[in-house]
């Protein structure tokens, strides 16, 4: 009992510390300076070795996709005056100096402080800069759910023959007879005979044609959906980071003049992918009542949970699709979307693995959202 107690302990620690190395990240980069004296300088070494981190940055934001990556532009020089802060130490990997070509080269790996480098991006958007005064409100709603049930249907098989007889037949006849008659003795005596023949020919043929056809029919599924408070602080943390005036829709929900919602928005995800036209010009009324110009939503999906190979643990994945309306054109246009993207979370138990992988999700998702809506220079 010991035993199971201390390997439970040090796989909580396990989780604790990966969830704390989650903000410090390992990143390689290379870059080559030329030189004019005989041979490389200190001043030179340095100024290929700061080249060297930053491409070790851009390459870390290249990894993280497409809407992080554009944020490196913005943080470039806030590294290049402030090393220290964003990177934490280096080791160089390796050195090359090519005297004929009068070329110094310099690789090395750095530890990135994740951290600052999004409250970096995050003080760089046109929400932040506008102020307290001039921060947008934003209200959202993400609904977490799992397969409660699926239904599905048998093939549908149709077949049909058709079949066609054709017979000839020829038929001749003839016949034969002859008779008489003799007269003795006052009697009259009569005789006949009749010979025939008969002849027939017939001739038939079947020709037999089948077809028919399959119909499939696609499965339907229904969903449950499962209760995610501690979400709600995710994504409020997020987005209010990035400098909006965040508010849950259920929150806003009193102030929308009765045309918003909740549970309309949750009926519809309970059986399908999307929300109804109906459902999203509610939202839409509402939303414009109670003068809230962006609105963000979407369902993490949450799958079977099965055990990792390689640490014993349950393991759960999370499907997230989430994007960012703005209200306020004349047709409400998305300004951010994300996924379908999938995220695992692993965990001693199927609660605790699911939780992990929700958070995961959530996190990465409004990471993601903010990211995007800072390129655009949203205010």
């Amino acid at each position: 009992m010991q035993v199971i107690q201390k390997m439970l302990l040090c796989l909580s620690l396990a989780l604790c510390a990966a969830g704390v190395h989650a903000q410090v990240q390992q990143a390689r980069g290379k870059a080559s300076v030329s030189y004019q004296g005989p041979q490389v300088g200190a001043e030179d070494k340095a100024r290929a070795l700061m080249a060297a981190q930053l491409k070790a940055v851009e390459f870390y934001y290249a990894e993280a996709g497409q809407s992080e990556s554009e944020n490196f532009d913005a943080v470039r020089d806030r590294i290049r005056s402030d090393p220290d802060r964003y990177i934490l130490e280096h080791t160089v990997l390796s050195e090359e100096d090519s005297v004929d070509r009068k070329q110094y080269t310099v690789s090395v790996r750095v530890a990135l402080n994740v951290a600052n480098l999004r409250n970096a991006v995050k003080s760089n958007s046109a929400v932040v800069k506008a102020g307290p005064a001039g921060r947008s409100p934003l209200a959202f709603i993400f609904v977490s759910r799992q397969v409660a049930s699926s239904k599905s249907f048998d093939d549908r098989v149709y077949k049909r023959v058709d079949e066609s007889d054709d017979v000839k037949a020829q038929v001749a006849s003839s016949e034969k007879g002859s008779e008489g008659e003799s007269l003795r003795g006052g009697r009259i005596s009569t005789s006949a005979s009749t010979s025939g023949t008969v002849n027939a020919s017939v001739k038939s043929s079947r020709v037999s044609e089948s077809g028919g056809s399959t119909t499939r029919r696609a499965s339907e599924s229904s969903w449950r959906l499962i209760p995610s408070a501690n979400l709600s602080q995710v994504f409020t943390s997020n987005f209010a980071k990035a400098g909006f005036k965040v508010s849950e829709a259920a929150m806003v929900e009193p102030y929308t003049g009765g045309h918003f919602k909740v549970a309309a928005v949750e009926n519809d995800y309970k059986s399908g992918m999307d929300l109804q036209s109906s459902t999203l010009a509610s939202m839409v009324a509402g939303m414009r009542t109670a003068q809230i110009p962006y609105i963000a939503l979407g369902t993490l999906d949450v799958g079977l949970a099965d055990q990792d190979p390689q640490t014993g643990l349950v393991r759960v994945g999370v499907t997230v699709n989430a994007k960012i309306l703005d209200i306020g054109q004349t047709i409400p246009d998305t300004i951010a979307a994300v996924g379908p993207v999938q995220y695992a979370g692993m965990g001693p138990s199927e609660d605790e693995a699911r939780n992990n992988a929700l958070k995961l999700a959530a996190n990465n998702a409004a990471r993601d959202l903010t990211s995007q809506i800072t390129n655009l220079g949203l205010r």
